[in-house]
């Protein structure tokens, strides 16, 4: 899911019972394409509502094929996708969040992408990097979500600013004067704490030219770019350009609205969210790429559609996703859901072709990265997550925050 593709549930007594379970293709052989079948679809959040709609046109085009499409909330998709396959019943297709793919093929739930059907080159590089794990391709790229800055021109106007910050320096130097001449009560919102707070400290460290985990699976988080970045992420809070107070399910476009916060880094559903709630702010706002330190680096999230190692479905499955993630089929996507294409061609016809906003994102996505799959990803930026809020909240100094990260983190990658 592009707004949170990843839930804390990843618990040892679920992986346990994968491990004991999923076994790689026991489910015998496949029944070819062209034979009539049902296909069993997973997908998750607003996507699992709209895909009935795209497997209804499908089935009319394939009348032997009918594609059973179950709708399943993010809140339980992940516990619901561990005891099907505990009880080896996963669906034929499934949609992977950003964070479950290195779990789920790890323990052989899932099957090798056929890559002579699938170009990674028709993708974002780090939409196909996602799908990868062990050196092998699990998923099929989706959708992508990635985050950019958003930001009050208007404001930006009172507080003598020409245009969007270009480097991390000016990003610091725009909120003061936000503050200072402009009125505005906070210079930046970026969160303090609690879950997912990795998501928003992203731009920075990638930007840096530091990471989590390297090429090759290996942590890096205590390198001297991710100290430098979570050195400048808390020289927010100790300047009192971002409030330290941690407010879970905070709706940031609600003081965004009012002036009271005029920047903040999100991804692309935010612009549907101003442009129907708060039309009188049209014209007054814009979007930039995140600004340079070493380079412009972003969050690379969204999802991936895999096949179940059991399936007996497996040519017909291929055939569905081949048409979900070529570029008709992506453009399709996002004209009924608004989620970013990952097949890289979608963006040359279209709305998408002229769309301004929209390309600021696309140019994001080039330079944007992504975790490496990990089967305790989760656990891993968790981690993260309490170093962040270590140093928001004047707990301690980022070097030692990332330093106690990174020897918690080298335990889960084993």
């Amino acid at each position: 899911m592009h707004r949170a593709a990843r839930t804390p549930l990843f618990a040892l007594v679920a992986a346990s019972a994968l491990t004991l379970t999923a076994c790689g293709g026991s489910g015998g052989s496949d029944v070819g394409a062209g034979a009539k079948q049902t296909l069993t679809v997973w997908a998750m959040g607003t996507e699992g509502e709209k895909l009935a709609e795209v497997a209804g046109t499908y089935e009319k085009a394939h009348p032997n094929i009918t594609v059973k499409v179950t709708p399943i909330g993010w809140d339980v998709a992940h516990q619901k996708l561990v005891a099907a396959a505990a009880a080896g019943k996963l669906p034929d297709v499934m949609q992977m969040g950003s964070s479950y793919l290195g779990e789920f093929a790890d323990m052989g739930a899932l099957e090798p992408v056929d890559t002579k059907a699938f170009d990674k080159g028709d993708f974002f590089p780090a939409a196909w990097a996602q799908g990868d794990y062990d050196g092998t391709t699990y998923g099929v790229p989706w959708y992508v979500d990635t985050r950019v800055l958003f930001y009050r021109t208007d404001l930006a106007d009172k507080a003598g600013l020409t245009g969007a910050p270009a480097t991390m320096a000016e990003l610091q130097k725009a909120a003061e004067a936000y503050q200072d001449k402009a009125g505005t009560k906070w210079g930046l919102s970026i969160q303090p704490s609690g879950l997912d707070a990795v998501q928003s400290f992203s731009p920075f460290l990638y930007s840096a030219g530091g990471a989590i985990l390297d090429s090759d699976g290996k942590p890096v988080v205590d390198s001297a770019e991710a100290v430098k970045a979570l050195e400048n992420y808390g020289s927010y809070f100790d300047k009192g350009l971002s409030d330290k107070t941690f407010r879970p399910g905070y709706d940031v476009t609600k003081d965004f609205n009012t002036g009271t916060v005029p920047m903040f880094f999100s991804g692309p559903w935010v612009v549907g969210l101003l442009n129907d709630n708060y039309p009188d702010l049209k014209g007054k706002w814009a979007v930039a790429n995140v600004p340079t330190d070493k380079t412009s680096g972003s969050f690379s999230g969204g999802s991936s559609l895999a096949i179940s190692a059991d399936s007996r479905h497996k040519a017909a499955a291929k055939e569905f996703i081949a048409y979900l993630t070529d570029a008709k089929g992506q453009a399709d996507w996002y004209g009924r859901t608004k989620d970013l294409p990952a097949n890289t061609a979608a963006w040359k016809t279209g709305e998408l072709a002229t769309d301004a906003t929209m390309n600021v994102f696309r140019k994001q996505m080039e330079t944007a990265q992504a975790l490496p799959a990990q089967p305790k990803g989760t656990e891993i930026t968790s981690k993260v997550d309490d170093a962040i809020g270590a140093v928001s909240q004047g707990k301690s100094s980022a070097k030692a925050a990332l330093d106690k990260a990174q020897s918690e983190i080298e335990n889960l990658v084993g």
